[in-house]
């Protein structure tokens, strides 16, 4: 029982001391290879994560040996073993052979911190290509160049390319038109029911009356205001701009369309808003009030009442100063992003097009 325990103890030492040592393997894809084939040199080196590692120095053209040639160097491939303690390192050499022979391959050597290890040789069949030796003049002309088909998937990126450019152009076109006359590009159109002319006229007559203290105060600001309210509403409801008239020139154009007892009316407002306003007279309050009742009557009796189906009109919103400022800001930045973006969309068409037609 003693030995028993003895010996595994002693194997556990030596298996310890051998998982710890550097293992250097080599192998081929295959024993053999015709004349000019390739294939893959495989070089692994398994160490200890805390050593270093120098693999050998062989580049691409290099011959391992005479008539073997390394005709690719791959990536360094590692492989991390028991628990990050040990790693594996791998190397690739694609390799061919010119000549038909048995070759030998010397052990290859890697450094691992300063200490040198060699890998085990390797024996290599390279066959020659049979030859028709009863038909020598046997021989055909090399092949014609073959066309190829035109792909549709090959060549989709690149149309729907095309016409995302010359979308691009456009846009950029319409920026540059609107940039360069200050235009925005959006206008916002709201459509709203615009007041008949007697309610804007009424609306504007009951808030005269709610401010009494220019009735009492100042009886020259209480009738401008209310010949103003009078004077837009016959601009809106007949058609003409009473607003550059003369009283006078009202009454004379309203003859035709107004009776004679509201006209009374409009003119005894007229007349005492011109002695007010241009004569100093002085009114009382209820003269005040009762012109204030003529302008209703005025209204209420010249009023045509609008058409219940009649559908509002759009009413375009003027943007500010500022407002149109930062939108041609906005087109100037959009336009610059385009321009570069078409270019770049150009170049990869060009390129693209090139690595199809070749």
């Amino acid at each position: 029982m003693m030995k028993r325990r003895l010996l595994s103890i002693i194997y556990f030492i030596l298996s310890i001391g051998i998982w710890a040592q550097v293992q250097v393997d080599v192998k081929l894809d295959s024993a053999y290879l015709y004349i000019g084939q390739q294939m893959d040199l495989t070089l692994s080196v398994t160490l200890d994560a805390k050593q270093k590692l120098k693999m050998p120095d062989i580049k691409k053209g290099q011959q391992l040996i005479p008539d073997i040639e390394v005709v690719e160097v791959g990536s360094p491939d590692t492989a991390v073993l028991n628990d990050g303690k040990r790693l594996t390192v791998s190397q690739a050499y694609t390799i061919t052979a010119w000549d038909s022979a048995f070759y030998y391959l010397p052990p290859m050597e890697v450094m691992v911190d300063t200490t040198r290890y060699e890998s085990k040789s390797l024996a290599l069949k390279v066959y020659t290509i049979d030859v028709d030796t009863l038909h020598l003049d046997n021989f055909f002309p090399p092949n014609d160049i073959m066309e190829l088909p035109f792909l549709w998937e090959e060549w989709r990126m690149v149309t729907f390319g095309g016409l995302l450019f010359v979308l691009m152009l456009v846009c950029i076109g319409v920026l540059y038109y609107h940039v360069k006359h200050g235009k925005p590009i959006v206008r916002f159109i709201r459509r709203k029911k615009k007041l008949p002319p007697h309610q804007v006229a009424m609306d504007e007559i009951e808030r005269i009356k709610s401010e009494r203290k220019w009735a009492e105060e100042d009886s020259k600001e209480y009738y401008t205001l209310l010949t103003d309210t009078l004077r837009n509403y016959i601009r809106d409801r007949y058609g003409f701009n009473a607003m550059e008239m003369t009283s006078n020139e009202i009454i004379e154009r309203l003859i035709a369309e107004n009776n004679e007892e509201a006209l009374d009316e409009l003119r005894e407002i007229f007349r005492t808003a011109d002695l007010v306003k241009f004569a100093k007279w002085s009114t009382l309050i209820n003269e005040n009030d009762a012109n204030l009742v003529a302008a209703v009557e005025y209204v209420n009796q010249t009023k045509i009442e609008p058409d219940p189906n009649a559908k509002p009109e759009p009413e375009v919103i003027k943007e500010t100063d500022q407002k149109r400022l930062t939108q041609v800001k906005i087109m100037r930045v959009a336009m610059g992003v385009l321009i570069v973006l078409s270019i770049a969309l150009l170049a990869w068409i060009i390129w693209r097009s090139a690595d199809l037609l070749m």
